[in-house]
């Protein structure tokens, strides 16, 4: 494989892996039904309660992604190889 940037042959292949969280959320009809009513009465009547449950808990989803990168040892250029 050839650097697109200096054209040296000098390149490391690595697999990169991404990770992240995200936080998933209610949908709609658990607003229309539930939800609008529920929220501003737990944060009235459980708030410290409710406060350790958003900083501690709460529903996280972790989601992985790979990747494949070149990364040329002359000039540092990097870039994602295309399978």
């Amino acid at each position: 494989m050839q650097c697109p940037k200096c054209g040296s042959e000098n390149v490391n292949i690595n697999v990169v892996t991404d990770v992240k969280t995200v936080k998933q959320h209610h949908g709609f009809f658990w607003w229309a039904f539930f939800g609008w009513y529920w929220v501003p009465l737990k944060w009235i009547f459980l708030t410290l309660p409710a406060l350790i449950v958003k900083l501690f808990g709460g529903r996280k989803k972790v989601v992985s992604k790979q990747r494949t990168v070149a990364c040329c040892q002359v000039c540092g250029h990097t870039w994602d190889v295309k399978k």
